[in-house]
């Protein structure tokens, strides 16, 4: 069946998410800053390994400038921000803040190599097997994250539910006109966003990663663009 790698992965992270919020009450400080550093350096190498997949710098040097200044325009960092408000207002007060584990837990789980081409197999051929370990990473990184970060992170099982079946569905449009190249340069591209998420998670920056969301767009139409030049 197309969907259940991707009913696989949003089981996983509201699984490690409940697991996460059920132990944090009992951690410290001092751990939850420690958890939350690990997961940033291990998403600091997830970054960088998907990165280099790509052989040609320029086209993530020319998909990214573009992408940003696009994703500034729409403020799509913004966007989700005051959307993951939004869900925080629905709950009592008292609930803790939700917004922030709810937009890192979206673009985490839902940004990078394995979502894009996890799910077009998916969608393409009905091969979960990416999916299916991708749920087993989010599986442990959301109840690291929902841990230092709050019941936000819970929220964006929802997000993964979505955005992941939404790519499945589209799958099929989408193939003809995505070459081997495109695919890798799409996700080299949400790689390098992954790795500036990262780099928030240490502490390091405060990068507004979704704004650089529609560089992945831009990612296959810029290769299609090098190949015929």
């Amino acid at each position: 069946m197309r969907f259940m790698g991707v009913l696989a992965n949003t089981l996983a992270v509201i699984l490690g998410s409940s697991l996460g919020l059920l132990f944090r009450r009992g951690l410290p400080e001092r751990i939850v800053s420690g958890v939350m550093t690990g997961i940033g350096l291990c998403t600091l190498y997830i970054g960088i390994s998907g990165a280099l997949a790509c052989d040609n710098a320029l086209v993530l040097i020319v998909s990214v400038v573009p992408g940003a200044v696009l994703g500034f325009l729409l403020d799509l960092d913004g966007r989700l921000e005051r959307l993951g408000r939004w869900v925080e207002s629905r709950f009592p007060k008292g609930q803790g803040a939700l917004s922030q584990g709810f937009v890192t837990g979206s673009l985490l789980f839902c940004v990078g190599a394995m979502t894009l081409v996890g799910s077009l197999e998916a969608g393409l051929t009905g091969n979960n097997e990416t999916l299916y370990t991708k749920s087993l990473l989010d599986l442990v990184s959301s109840s690291m994250l929902a841990a230092g970060m709050g019941a936000g992170v819970l929220l964006a099982a929802l997000v993964v539910l979505v955005g992941q079946g939404s790519l499945v569905l589209l799958a099929g449009v989408l193939a003809p006109l995505l070459s081997q190249e495109a695919v890798t340069a799409m996700s080299a591209v949400g790689s390098l966003l992954i790795l500036g998420l990262g780099l928030n998670l240490v502490g390091a920056t405060k990068i507004k990663v979704a704004n650089y969301l529609p560089a992945i767009l831009l990612a296959p139409v810029i290769q299609w663009i090098f190949t015929l030049l």
